[in-house]
């Protein structure tokens, strides 16, 4: 049996956990635009921005008036506009920089790339934020808007974009393919809805109790265990058979 993790996060805020769980293979992060393997610290596969969809997306924010955070390698750059948003977004990594512009060029140029922007504010801007970038089909981003949970934001949302046709599945398959086993035989477990595609793509899938109706419908099986009580990976793992 092959265990690995598909987050949020950046692998930054990713490889403690790993190294945690004393993992040994890839993992995948940024909600699939970045797959790790631990053992090497080297990439399986990244998926970055393009210039012109990171000039949308800047110019977008810009208009409206959002913060930007740029997921550039490892790290989280942002200006002085998104200070009063770095406890929120450093659960994606504790690596962030502040620079004087998001806009140098070179910024997108890096060896790695941009894999993801991240914004937040007042629901209204995130709001016609993604609905501006919903009209520019030919930049290839994909952006989902959100209710932010964490008790300092209360009220606030948050938008997140990165390359279009990349999610947890796609990082599913490239951890399965690494192991040698077909996506039938994978088994997942998820509570949130950037989980859905991952869900829906293995053999078998488990929402924790606490989630949304969008991701237990995507799950083929509820656990009973959530988030306050615990156990979910156990529950999930005698249930399919691995414990």
């Amino acid at each position: 049996m092959f265990v690995s993790i598909c987050t949020g996060r950046m692998y930054s805020g990713t490889r403690h956990i790993a190294l945690e769980l004393e993992l040994d293979g890839p993992v995948g992060c940024l909600d699939g635009s970045h797959v790790v393997d631990v053992r090497t610290d080297q990439d399986v596969s990244r998926h970055a921005l393009d210039e012109l969809a990171a000039g949308l997306l800047l110019s977008t924010l810009d208009a409206c008036g959002a913060p930007a955070f740029v997921f550039a390698g490892d790290s989280i750059l942002h200006d002085e506009q998104g200070e009063e948003f770095l406890d929120y977004v450093r659960a994606w990594s504790n690596r962030a920089e502040r620079l004087d512009s998001l806009h140098d060029p070179s910024l997108w140029q890096t060896a790695s790339g941009v894999a993801a922007v991240v914004s937040l504010g007042e629901q209204s801007m995130i709001v016609r934020a993604l609905a501006l970038l919903e009209e520019h089909a030919e930049a290839h981003v994909q952006a989902v808007a959100f209710p932010v949970r964490h008790p300092s934001f209360i009220g606030k949302w948050g938008l997140l974009a990165r390359k279009a046709g990349v999610d947890k599945a796609s990082a599913l398959r490239v951890i399965a393919d690494h192991y040698g086993v077909s996506l039938d035989e994978t088994v997942t477990v998820g509570d949130w809805v950037n989980d859905i595609s991952m869900l829906r793509a293995a053999g078998r899938s488990f929402a924790m109790a606490q989630s949304p109706q969008s991701v237990k419908d995507a799950a083929t099986d509820v656990l009973d265990a959530d988030l306050s009580s615990g156990g979910g990976i156990e529950e999930a793992a005698h249930r399919a058979g691995l414990l």
